[in-house]
């Protein structure tokens, strides 16, 4: 097995035919269906209850049938029963978890990650990503020498669910925080780029169910990304012209796996992912006795929002999982990371694009201004993220650059949950290393652009120096 891996409480991710092979994906999916099982509790008469069921699903990679397959081979092979949901949103397989009451599901996607990347990203029985007992608990399982297989006649079946995208949809469409009526009649004008990955199964139809009048580009789902495949802004070129072209009202982007949602205003103008969550807020409007939390690397126009209802803002760690459980911990309304994924546990606690997207048009709706309008009632902050390669001594080397910078502003609020972020009331800068590929993250926010890149700069010397 690869020692090569990118391993996290996000999943397991790695080079396709490189780190990341069928037999890697099948030993792990048999970790993870050993661990689900195990999860099972037993019936009081000593014998084990119903057997465990485990969701399956993927996005649009090229690599993806083929580790479909390896994963259906691992997870049938200590006896699992397996529900492939097939090609769909990331939130479609975590609400296709709950639905089947299942053990656990399996999700075959790299995310953002450039196109030669695969991972399996592992989600427990109640759809929500592994915590890291878990997840080191399947880990351990995945590294050990044998694993419990099935005989003969305890080899799992499988079967396919090909319902869990409408499922997912009229879940959307029917929340209360949706007001479907008032965007119908809206009849906005949407551009819309999914990258040739999943969300060309789901956003399509969800826009068109809204009333809205569609253009697209990028609806292929065969994995072929025509772009770097993150809803950055930079990535965003094609779809600005084609706002600008069709004189949308607004510009989508989703991410491969349909759980980030990015915007271009009116105007052509990437807006910044930050402003998905911000807008969710606003749309949901969270009062004063409620809840929002997000990670550490959102941005502060999350905070505005919910101060403007008087609500109350907890960060958590980066990573879904961290988010989730703070969520369900607090009771929040409403969550999400800075990255474009919004978490609404009125419906599930997931990041789901859908979701925002619905509630995005909901706001726009019911203010009846445009994106452009909803970002300039706000104060505005500029965002500078930068990486730098973190090399093998990575915990030695990041004690070392806390020190230095935690020394070189001993007059910031520092956060030290997940690396270190250092806080004025206006400005952060995050420094942590990256659980999704082998590089230290830095991002810093400010009134201006110069601000945030000296912030940004000061983490690069002290990375440089330790």
């Amino acid at each position: 097995m690869s020692d090569t891996l990118m391993i996290s409480v996000s999943g397991v991710r790695g080079l396709v035919g490189t780190d990341l092979t069928p037999e890697v994906v099948a030993r792990w999916a048999a970790a993870f269906g050993t661990w689900a099982a195990n999860g099972i509790r037993d019936t009081g008469n000593g014998k084990r209850g119903r057997r465990v069921r485990i969701v399956l699903g993927r996005d649009a990679r090229t690599s993806g049938p083929m580790f479909a397959a390896a994963a259906i081979a691992g997870l049938t092979s200590v006896g699992c029963d397996v529900v492939d949901v097939g090609l769909v949103a990331t939130p479609t397989v975590q609400l296709a978890v709950e639905y089947h009451r299942a053990g656990g599901g399996i999700i075959l996607t790299a995310s953002h990650n450039p196109i030669e990347w695969n991972a399996l990203k592992f989600v427990g029985s109640d759809g929500i990503f592994l915590d890291s007992a878990a997840g080191t608990r399947v880990r351990e399982l995945a590294a050990g020498d044998s694993l419990p297989r099935a005989n003969y006649n305890a080899i799992g079946g499988v079967k396919a669910d090909s319902d869990a995208i409408s499922r997912h949809l009229a879940a959307v469409l029917a929340l209360r925080g949706v007001d479907v009526r008032a965007i119908r009649k809206r009849r906005f004008r949407l551009a819309l780029d999914t990258v040739r990955g999943a969300g060309g199964a789901i956003m399509p139809e969800l826009l068109e169910r809204l009333g809205c009048r569609v253009t697209a580009i990028n609806l292929e789902t065969d994995g072929l990304f025509p772009r770097p495949p993150e809803p950055v802004p930079e990535n965003l070129k094609a779809l600005s012209a084609l706002v600008r072209r069709t004189k949308a009202d607004v510009g989508i982007a989703v991410d491969p796996d349909v759980d980030r949602l990015a915007m271009v205003d009116e105007k052509g103008r990437p807006i910044g992912e930050d402003y998905t969550l911000a807008f969710a807020v606003r749309a949901v409007r969270p009062s004063s006795h409620q809840s929002v939390v997000c990670n550490l690397s959102t941005s502060l126009v999350v905070e505005d929002a919910a101060r403007d209802f008087g609500a109350r803002v907890v960060r958590a760690p980066v990573g879904e999982a961290h988010v989730a459980r703070k969520i369900i911990a607090l009771k929040a309304v409403i969550g999400g990371e800075g990255n474009g994924g919004v978490m609404y546990p009125a419906l599930h606690v997931g990041r789901d694009a859908p979701v925002a997207g619905a509630l995005l048009l909901g706001l726009l709706a019911r203010e009846r201004a445009t994106v452009s309008e909803l970002v300039g009632r706000a104060p505005r902050y500029t965002i500078v993220k930068a990486k730098v390669e973190r090399g093998r001594r990575v915990t030695e080397r990041m004690d070392g650059v806390y020190a230095a910078l935690r020394a070189r502003f001993p007059d910031a609020n520092a956060d030290t949950q997940d690396g270190l972020r250092l806080a004025w009331p206006d400005r952060w800068l995050h420094v942590r290393p990256s659980g999704t590929e082998p590089i230290i993250r830095l991002i810093a926010e400010a009134p201006t652009s110069a601000d945030a890149q000296r912030l940004i700069e000061e983490g690069r010397q002290s990375c440089a120096a330790s």
